[in-house]
């Protein structure tokens, strides 16, 4: 806990975007039960069309969140319960880690998981304090159905098994309900169900253990509106339906084969039911179209090579391409104990009596590994996943090294000495990603300041320019106002602003982000008419920096690349569906002079080129050449009272007062009058 409320040293805030909706909603749901917000329709989203909540939401987290708060709140306010929600969730789940490593390992396995867990980067950046996003529940509900459904397979007592089948269920659809990404664990649940007529003979058991499993997962979706019934008529509910069937009739065949045939007989089968699938499949699609498909980033998880098709969805920085270099980054070393855990437990496990795991749970260890690093591959934020399956397969790997050295098989036990300097080597290895490199590393990475205290700009600061820009437009505008903006601040102006916003972060309606991209691309007139179409009073931007001149010069001069919406603008051409060389100079982020002059974008931006400068030569130049990087000054294009389309209402004040970093958030107002 300690490492993730690293965050909590610059202020104590919510961080990044989602956050601030979840809390709306889970205040909505405190304060109005759960009838109200079943039917609760946000007109301050999406203008004018709005948001049904409960259809577009994550609603067990807000449940959830609702529900221990009425329980363990107490007099402490609701902003900052959801603040530390994400590590108090997290610790549970580490729980839940070691129950799982101890089912599948053995309790030394269940505690190397539990510890890995802990440290894990891209879990931990997923679980800071202030993440009151969907991961850290949905982590836990799904981690936590998956093991309750293998622990009840493996129960011998059939009360205590139906328990925990059942609940399995349940959970894990609470965990579908709580973050989409847990349909992740529909992949190796599915392939583990082909498998086990092949690993088991218990056909009477598990001919209604896995449907009466995957019974309870569907009729639990079924009573959340997402995912619903296009979770069950999906790719998804398609999967855990074939799987199951398959086992069910595979066993059912088995009664009439002879057992030293079962295997060439059940893979016989298995080919001939995954062509038949396919047959049907293709047959009633083409003909009925019955198959629901589900949204873009799934079928990119499914397919990486989509990765760099649709902007709308590469734009957004957690969905970048998973790289070799980051791979390497958020597992470092625990990748070679999940790869000695791998060969170990293909070549060797048969031949070592010391450490004892069932077939089902090792091929199902191995299945998750599998399904984890290629879901990984499509972008970053599904390294939470390979994460996963690293430290169930590192934690095999630690366990089997640690007993092969400590407890040999039919040789000396070796000397204290040595068995010390085996577990110091071990324990070196774990230390190195928490410790090396000292600027970047495990620790180091998780800390940095809350968004809405930097604006999510490069920049490892915290000011209050958000939070004033906020205020200012809930104390200073109408409650009627509508506020127009990139989609990335829509929760931030619902939420803290108090006013309604044109697009946020659920990213509902691409025509309308689109539209949005293209009024920023306008002309200052075409523009205006677009706002007039969007219905919006006021426009905000959002531009990040840095002061790079003396105290002592004439005029403060300005390097802009610092993460705002200077730094968002190719993504605002590709979603135009504008050709980017008419926007941007060779090197894809400075402005032409016809973004400039002739953008509406380029003139909110209160700044003007002077000059473009070779940073590696001090060389300059009043025109862009390769390699120069442009420096600005000062310049507002739609001073107050102006009467252009718009005016500047207000100015945060970093810059204002000319600080060292801008996190400069500029709100202009809809000049109604204006003609053109």
């Amino acid at each position: 806990m300690m490492v993730r409320s690293q965050a909590a040293d610059y202020g104590f805030q919510l961080n990044e975007f989602d956050p601030f909706f979840n809390f709306r909603a889970t205040e909505f749901l405190v304060n109005n039960g759960l009838a109200e917000y079943y039917a609760w329709h946000d007109d301050m989203s999406w203008h004018p069309s709005g948001r049904d909540v409960s259809a577009t939401s994550q609603v067990m987290l807000h449940v959830t969140a609702a529900a221990t708060y009425k329980i363990f709140g107490a007099n402490v306010p609701l902003y900052d319960f959801t603040i530390l929600f994400p590590v108090v969730m997290g610790s549970l789940t580490a729980i839940v880690v070691f129950a799982l490593g101890r089912l599948v390992g053995g309790t030394t396995t269940g505690l190397f998981a539990a510890l890995l867990y802990s440290v894990s980067l891209p879990v931990a950046v997923r679980g800071t304090i202030g993440w009151f996003k969907s991961e850290p529940l949905g982590l836990f509900y799904g981690l936590l159905g998956v093991y309750l459904f293998l622990s009840g397979i493996h129960s011998t007592n059939k009360k205590v098994a139906v328990s925990k089948i059942i609940g399995g269920g349940i959970i894990l659809a609470f965990g579908l309900s709580s973050w989409g990404g847990i349909v992740f664990f529909i992949i190796p649940l599915g392939l583990f169900f082909v498998a086990l007529p092949f690993l088991r003979s218990d056909s009477r058991f598990l001919m209604w253990a896995v449907p009466l499993f995957v019974a309870s997962l569907l009729l639990t979706v079924l009573t959340f509106e997402r995912p619903g019934l296009n979770f069950l008529v999906g790719i998804e509910g398609t999967a855990m339906i074939a799987s199951s069937s398959f086992l069910v009739a595979a066993y059912f065949l088995h009664r009439f084969i002879r057992k030293e045939k079962r295997l060439q007989y059940t893979g016989l089968f298995l080919a001939g039911f995954v062509v038949a699938s396919f047959v049907i499949l293709g047959v009633t699609e083409k003909e009925e179209g019955i198959l629901d498909l589900p949204a873009f980033r799934y079928l990119n998880a499914m397919n990486p090579f989509l990765t760099t098709s649709e902007p709308l969805v590469d734009s957004v920085s957690e969905h970048a391409t998973t790289t070799l270099r980051s791979s390497f980054f958020f597992n470092s070393v625990l990748m070679i104990f999940a790869g000695f855990a791998i060969w170990y437990l293909i070549k060797k496990k048969d031949e070592d009596q010391r450490f004892n795991i069932k077939n089902d749970l090792m091929v199902f260890s191995l299945i998750l590994g599998l399904a984890g690093v290629y879901t990984a591959s499509a972008f970053i934020r599904l390294e939470l996943f390979a994460s996963i399956s690293v430290i169930l397969l590192g934690s095999i790997g630690l366990c089997v090294l640690v007993k092969q050295f400590l407890l040999p098989q039919g040789i000396k036990t070796p000397k204290r000495i040595t068995r010390i300097i085996f577990l110091g080597v071990i324990a070196m290895f774990l230390l190195v990603p928490i410790m090396l490199p000292t600027d970047s590393n495990w620790v180091k990475a998780v800390k940095g300041p809350p968004t809405i205290l930097n604006g999510g700009s490069n920049y490892n600061v915290a000011t209050n320019d958000w939070l004033d820009a906020m205020g200012y437009i809930k104390e200073n505008t109408p409650q009627d106002s509508v506020v127009a903006a990139w989609w990335d601040y829509g929760y931030w102006i619902s939420t803290l602003g108090e006013r309604t916003s044109l697009a946020d972060n659920a990213t509902l309606i691409t025509s309308r982000i689109q539209m949005i991209a293209q009024m920023f691309l306008s002309q200052p007139d075409e523009a205006h008419k677009i706002l007039q179409e969007l219905d919006a009073d006021y426009v905000l931007v959002y531009v990040a920096g840095q002061k790079v001149s003396d105290s002592g010069a004439q005029q403060d001069l300005y390097l802009l690349n610092g993460g705002g919406d200077e730094s968002k603008k190719q993504w605002f051409i590709r979603i135009a569906e504008e050709p980017l060389s008419r926007y941007l100079q060779q090197d894809g982020t400075s402005g032409t002079d016809l973004f400039w002059n002739e953008t509406v974008l380029g003139k909110m931006f209160p700044f003007s080129v002077i000059a473009y400068v070779n940073p590696n030569t001090n060389q300059q130049s009043a025109s862009y050449q390769p390699g120069f990087i442009p420096v600005y000054v000062k310049d507002i294009k739609y001073p107050p009272g102006g009467d252009g389309p718009l005016e500047l209402v207000y100015a945060s004040p970093s810059f204002e007062e000319s600080r060292s970093v801008l996190i400069g958030v500029f709100i202009y107002k809809v000049n109604e009058d204006y003609a053109p």
